[in-house]
C-alpha cells in the first residue's frame, strides 16, 4: 500500500488529474521557455539536405540544427573529422522508419568529430521516431523504430584482430551491423596512437526514443552507443526510452557517464564491454511491467570481451548509486535473462551503493572456466571487482554463479553479505510494483524509487571532481526533489516518488500561458511550485 504523501505531490497528481484531456506523455510545447514554437506547428526538414548523398556525411564544416523546425533523419546522418553539429535547445530530430534494417537511419558522430547538443532542464534535445506526434499517444511499445544516437572516438579498447567487431587492426573496431571498411564507422586507434582524453563534444538533457532498429540477426542498435569515447566528452541527464536493443552500450573508452535514465527497453539497460574504464553515477533504469514482455532484463551486463579471447586489458568502470527497477519477466531465461547484475567475462570495477530490485536474479557472476582468473567471478573473489554496500529488493533469486544459485551459507553467500550487500522483500517506502498501458501509455499505479528513510551506505564515492559525495543507497535521496523532474519523461509516470512536476501545459494546446494557469488554479486554488 503506497502512503507516503506530502501536499506538494499531491497538488502535482492533481495537476496531472486537469491535465487528463492530454496524454501525460505529450510535449506539444517543449521549449517554449527557450522560444522555440509549439512542436505541431514546425515545419520538417530532412536532414540528408545537409549531407553528401553518397557517404551521408554533412557538408559544411559546423551545422546547426534549430529548434524552429523539425529535423527529419532519414539517413545514417555522420559528422565526419575535423566536423560539428550544434543541436540548439529544445530541438526535435525524427528517425525516419526503413524497412530492412541493414539501412536503419542513425546519427553518427565519427571519430574526430563532435557533437553540441546542449540541452537544458527547462528545452531538452528530443530524438524521436517520425511517427510520434509529440502529444503522448505514441506507445513506449513501438520500439525499433530508427537507429540511435552513436557517438565514436579515439580512446583505448581492447580489440585484437581475433574479435568480431575489429577491422584487422588491433585496436580500431567498427559500429556492430554496420560496414566495418567505412572509416565513418570505425572506432578506436592503432595500439600507441590512442587518445583517452579525446573529446567528442556535449550532450546534456537528451532524451532518444523508440531507437534500436535491427540491423542484422540477433543485432539491434542501442540507444545511445559509445565507441572509444574519450573522458573529454561530457554526458550527463541522458534518457533512453523504449529502444529495441540496451538503452547505453560502451564499446572500450573512458568517457564518464552522469544522471542516466532507461525506461521501457528490450534488454539490459546499461551495457559495457571492450575494456571500458569510465565513471558513472546517479543511473536509473525501469522496466515496463508486463510479465509477458518480450527481450530481455538484465540491468546491468559486465564484461570485458564477448569474444573469449582473453584480451590483457579488462574493463574497469566505477558506478555508484544507481537504481534498477526489473519487470521479473517471465519469459526470460532464467540463466540468461532477468538479472539485475550480470557479471560476465574479463571486468573488474566497482559497483556500490545501488538498489537492484524485482529481478529474477539480483547477481550472478559468471565462471566458466574459459578465461581461467580473467571471468567475473574469479576477478570477484580477487577483490578487483567490487560489488559493495547494494540492496537487492523483491528479487526471485538473490545470487547464483554461473547461473547456479549459490548455496545458503555457503562461502560465495557469506562474501556477498560481508561485503555490505542487503537482500529484502521490501523496505520502507520503496515501492518496485508499477502498471500502464502500454498502447495508451496512460499510467494506472505508480512506482516509488526512493526509499524513504534512505538506504544507509558506507560505501563513499572518490573524491575525484566527478562523483557527488553521497552516504546513501540508490539513484534518489530521500526526502529531495529528484534530478529526474521537470525534465524526464519519468517525471510523469512516478508521482509517488515526487517525480512529476506541476504541467505548465495543462489543456494540452501546444503553449503554456493565463489559460493554463487559471484553469489549475480554478480547480485546486493553490498555483504550483
Amino acid at each position: 500500500m503506497k502512503t507516503k504523501k506530502t501536499i506538494s505531490k499531491l497538488v502535482a497528481t492533481a495537476a496531472v488529474a486537469v491535465a487528463s484531456i492530454a496524454p501525460s506523455f505529450a510535449q506539444s510545447n517543449l521549449g517554449e521557455s527557450c522560444g522555440c514554437p509549439a512542436v505541431a506547428s514546425r515545419p520538417t526538414v530532412l536532414l540528408s539536405t545537409l549531407t553528401n548523398v553518397a557517404t551521408g556525411e554533412l557538408l559544411a564544416s559546423s551545422t546547426i540544427l534549430t529548434c524552429d523546425k523539425t529535423w527529419i533523419l532519414d539517413d545514417k546522418v555522420y559528422v565526419g573529422d575535423g566536423k560539428s553539429l550544434t543541436i540548439n535547445p529544445g530541438t526535435v530530430i525524427k528517425g525516419r522508419f526503413v524497412a530492412s534494417g541493414v539501412n536503419a537511419n542513425a546519427l553518427i558522430v565519427a571519430k574526430g568529430g563532435k557533437i553540441f547538443a546542449n540541452g537544458t532542464e527547462a528545452c531538452q534535445i528530443v530524438f524521436t521516431a517520425e511517427a510520434d506526434p509529440m502529444d503522448g499517444t505514441y506507445g513506449i511499445l513501438n520500439k525499433g523504430q530508427w537507429g540511435g544516437v552513436v557517438m565514436l572516438g579515439k580512446a583505448t579498447n581492447n580489440l585484437t584482430t581475433a574479435n568480431t567487431l575489429s577491422t584487422g587492426v588491433n585496436g580500431v573496431g567498427f559500429i556492430e551491423g554496420y560496414l566495418s571498411s567505412e572509416p565513418l564507422n570505425q572506432f578506436g586507434m592503432p595500439v600507441g596512437s590512442t587518445d583517452d582524453n579525446d573529446n567528442s563534444g556535449v550532450m546534456t538533457y537528451v532524451s532518444i526514443r523508440h531507437a534500436g532498429a535491427i540491423v542484422g540477426t540477433a543485432n539491434e542498435l542501442n540507444g545511445l552507443t559509445l565507441g572509444s569515447v574519450g573522458r573529454g566528452t561530457t554526458l550527463h541527464h541522458i534518457e533512453i526510452v523504449s529502444n529495441l536493443d540496451d538503452g547505453i552500450e560502451f564499446f572500450g573508452g573512458t568517457v564518464d557517464l552522469k544522471y542516466a535514465s532507461v525506461l521501457f527497453n528490450d534488454d539490459d539497460g546499461f551495457d559495457w564491454d571492450l575494456g571500458w574504464s569510465g565513471r558513472g553515477q546517479f543511473w536509473a533504469v525501469v522496466k515496463t511491467d508486463q510479465g509477458t514482455a518480450a527481450g530481455g532484463d538484465n540491468g546491468f551486463e559486465s564484461d570485458g570481451d564477448d569474444n573469449k579471447i582473453n584480451a590483457s586489458l579488462q574493463s574497469n568502470p566505477q558506478i555508484y548509486n544507481a537504481t534498477f527497477i526489473g519487470s521479473n519477466n517471465i519469459n526470460g531465461n532464467l540463466t540468461q535473462k532477468g538479472v539485475g547484475l550480470m557479471a560476465k567475462e574479463q571486468t573488474l570495477g566497482t559497483i556500490r551503493s545501488s538498489v537492484l530490485a524485482n529481478y529474477k536474479v539480483g547477481a550472478d557472476f559468471k565462471n566458466d572456466g574459459t578465461r581461467p582468473g580473467n571471468d567475473a567471478y574469479d576477478n570477484w573473489i580477487a577483490g578487483t571487482l567490487k560489488v559493495e554496500c547494494n540492496t537487492f529488493i523483491g528479487n526471485t533469486a538473490l545470487l547464483h554463479v554461473n547461473g547456479v544459485v549459490a548455496a545458503a551459507g555457503g562461502a560465495d553467500e557469506t562474501k556477498f553479505f560481508t561485503d555490505g550487500n542487503i537482500t529484502a522483500a521490501s523496505v520502507a517506502g520503496f515501492d518496485f510494483l508499477h502498471t500502464m498501458n502500454t498502447s495508451t501509455n496512460a499510467v494506472s499505479d505508480t512506482y516509488d524509487a526512493s526509499p524513504n528513510p534512505a538506504l544507509v551506505s558506507t560505501c563513499t564515492p572518490p573524491a575525484d571532481g566527478f562523483f557527488t559525495s553521497t552516504n546513501y543507497r540508490g539513484a534518489f535521496e530521500a526526502g529531495k526533489k529528484s534530478w529526474l523532474s521537470n525534465w524526464s519523461i519519468n517525471a510523469l509516470y512516478d508521482t509517488e516518488n515526487g517525480l512529476v512536476p506541476c504541467p505548465t501545459d495543462i489543456n494540452g494546446d501546444g503553449s503554456t500561458n493565463n489559460i493554463d494557469f487559471l484553469q489549475l488554479l480554478g480547480q485546486f486554488n493553490q498555483s504550483c511550485d
